[in-house]
């Protein structure tokens, strides 16, 4: 398998999982030709696209959805609730509603030969969800989106081989930032964003022997700064009461506007 971020951030969202025969994007947040030239990079074309998964109905999220959707016909999965959502956004588009799969939390479906497991997670949309990916004896998932985590959270996320998870802001540079107050707070809520400091934490609960590689997603530009993101996560394994420190894992952080280079697995 591989996972590669076509983009990360709170500008926009687009991440390629595969297998050798099966190819899925996750999240269309970016431009239609933005999203294709991203896939062509990697030797693909959308016409390999076997199905879009998308989280929730967020701008950020799916922005370029309904173009893909009108112009190559791909498969959508998600929630019936995030769809409804979707097919009620007038700035989406037309999106024949057709093209909707409806997938549910704890409920794994097959996709070509990759399984897809949802699950559920707490962030400020309609029916928000992750997804946890297998193929033969690899796992694999990518978490963004979260404003705090839970023990449902880490056992869903235990046993993987590569872990995409949100590293969204610093806490500091947020309450001295730009952002309005009631802006601040939302991010900082129970449905907001998972700060460096709370991605280091999840993962030191997460982390184990095979863990081939974490990768950092869904930065904010104006709240954190990549050099930051992978330096404190790795301050809080360090620190952490597991056996492990932040040296001992491949930490990638993800580009927030281009493609970042695939991890394969």
């Amino acid at each position: 398998m591989r996972i590669c971020p076509i983009a990360s951030g709170s500008s926009g969202n687009c991440i390629y999982v595969g297998s050798e025969s099966t190819h899925l994007i996750v999240d269309c947040g970016l431009s239609g030709k933005k999203t294709t030239a991203g896939i062509n990079s990697l030797d693909l074309s959308m016409d390999d696209i076997s199905a879009i998964l998308i989280t929730h109905e967020h701008s950020d999220h799916i922005g370029g959805l309904g173009v893909l959707a009108r112009k190559y016909g791909i498969p959508i999965y998600t929630t019936s609730l995030t769809a409804d959502a979707i097919l009620n956004s007038s700035w989406v588009g037309r999106i024949d509603h057709t093209l909707f799969n409806d997938v549910s939390p704890d409920k794994p479906f097959m996709i070509g030969d990759i399984e897809i497991n949802p699950m559920r997670v707490s962030h400020d949309a309609i029916d928000p969800v992750a997804y946890r990916f297998r193929c033969g004896d690899k796992r694999s998932a990518i978490v963004t989106d979260l404003g705090f985590y839970n023990d449902y959270i880490v056992e869903g996320l235990k046993g993987l081989d590569v872990l995409m998870i949100e590293s969204n802001h610093d806490v500091n540079m947020l309450q001295v930032g730009p952002y309005p107050y009631p802006l601040k707070q939302r991010i900082l809520g129970d449905k907001g964003h998972l700060s460096n400091e709370n991605a280091g934490k999840l993962l030191s609960r997460v982390l184990h022997d095979n863990m081939k590689h974490i990768i950092l997603g869904h930065l904010s530009h104006e709240n954190n700064i990549p050099e930051l993101a992978f330096e404190s996560v790795r301050m809080e394994i360090t620190a952490s009461d597991t056996p492990y420190k932040g040296g001992d894992f491949p930490l990638t952080v993800a580009k927030r506007s281009e493609p970042t280079e695939c991890v394969n697995f």
